[in-house]
C-alpha cells in the first residue's frame, strides 16, 4: 500500500492551481511532509511561464516543481503524472495522502470561491481531508501581526466527530494559532416532535445543555493540545451564516462531511462557495 505520509496538490496550467501549490508547499513544510504534485490527463493545455527562467520544452509539472524548489529549497518535492481523468486521478491521490489541496477561483465583488465541477466532485467523495485554496490569497492574509489568525471549525455537538476535531486542533497547533470551535443552534419548531426532547420555550435549558455538550466535546482535545488556546462559540442561528462571519478573520476554516454521503451538506456547500480563507473539508463517520 502507498504511504499516506505525503501532502498532495492538484497541478495544471491554471492560476488557481499555482496559488494552491504555493499554499500546499507552506503547509507541507509546517507538517514536515513531502509535497507531491499531481497532474492528471489533459492538464498540459497551456504551459505557464516561469519568470526569469527560459526552459523550452518543459511541461506544467516540471515548471511548478522547479519554481517551488527555488522558493522552498528544504522541501522534498515529488512530481507525478497520471493517465486518468482529473476526478479519478485526484481521488486516487487523496487516498494516498494525508491531505489533498486543490485551487479555486475567487469572485470579484462578492468574496468567495468559484468551485469547479472537478473540485466539487473530489471534495464530496474523497476519503481524506481536501483543502480548497482561493486564487489570489497571499501568505500575509493568514496572519495578524506576527502570528496566525485563528483556525475556525464548525462542530455539530449533537454528533461530534473526532476526525474533525483532531484535524482542527493539529492545524491550530502547527500554526501556533488559537482555535475557535463553533456550534450554531436554533429553537425547535412550535409544532412537531424533536428527537432530543426539547420543547418550545425551553431555550435557556437547551442553550445550557448545548454549552455543556460543546465543552465536553473539546475537553479531551484540550488535554492533548494544551498549547492551543481554545474559544468555544455557541451562537444562535444558522451554522452557515455564523461560519461565514467567523471565517473572515480565519487562517483556515474546517468543516466536516459525512463519509456515507456522496455530496456536501448544506453548511459545507455554503462554506466552500463563499469563504475566502482556505477551507478544509474533513470526512468523518
Amino acid at each position: 500500500m502507498t504511504s499516506t505520509r505525503v501532502l498532495s496538490v492538484g497541478t495544471d496550467a491554471s492560476r488557481e492551481s499555482a496559488h494552491a501549490a504555493d499554499w500546499a508547499a507552506r503547509e507541507a513544510l509546517r507538517r514536515g511532509l513531502p509535497l507531491r504534485l499531481v497532474q492528471a490527463a489533459d492538464a498540459e493545455r497551456e504551459v505557464p511561464r516561469l519568470p526569469d527562467v527560459d526552459m523550452p520544452g518543459r511541461g506544467v509539472l516540471d515548471l511548478v516543481a522547479l519554481r517551488l524548489s527555488y522558493a522552498h529549497p528544504a522541501l522534498e518535492i515529488i512530481a507525478r503524472r497520471r493517465s486518468e481523468q482529473p476526478v479519478t486521478a485526484l481521488l486516487e491521490a487523496a487516498s494516498e495522502s494525508e491531505t489533498l489541496v486543490l485551487g479555486s477561483r475567487g469572485f470579484t465583488g462578492y468574496s468567495g470561491f468559484l468551485v469547479g465541477s472537478v473540485a466539487l466532485a473530489v471534495t464530496a467523495r474523497a476519503r481524506r481531508p481536501v483543502i480548497l485554496v482561493r486564487a489570489g490569497g497571499l501568505p500575509e492574509d493568514e496572519r495578524e501581526g506576527p502570528g496566525f489568525r485563528p483556525v475556525v471549525v464548525g462542530l455539530d455537538v449533537t454528533a461530534p466527530a473526532d476526525e474533525l476535531l483532531s484535524y482542527a486542533f493539529e492545524a491550530a497547533a502547527l500554526r501556533g494559532a488559537p482555535l475557535h470551535v463553533l456550534h450554531a443552534w436554533t429553537l425547535p419548531p412550535l409544532h412537531g416532535h424533536r428527537p432530543d426532547g426539547a420543547q418550545p420555550g425551553d431555550a435557556a435549558r437547551q442553550e445550557e445543555g448545548l454549552r455543556r455538550s460543546l465543552a465536553e466535546a473539546v475537553r479531551t482535545w484540550r488535554s492533548k493540545y494544551p498549547e492551543v488556546p481554545v474559544e468555544e462559540l455557541l451562537l444562535y442561528g444558522q451554522p452557515g451564516h455564523h461560519l461565514l462571519k467567523a471565517a473572515t478573520a480565519a487562517s483556515l476554516t474546517v468543516v466536516g462531511r459525512r463519509t456515507y454521503a456522496s455530496h456536501l451538506g448544506a453548511t459545507a456547500h455554503s462554506v466552500v462557495h463563499h469563504v475566502t480563507s482556505p477551507v478544509a473539508i474533513v470526512p468523518h463517520s
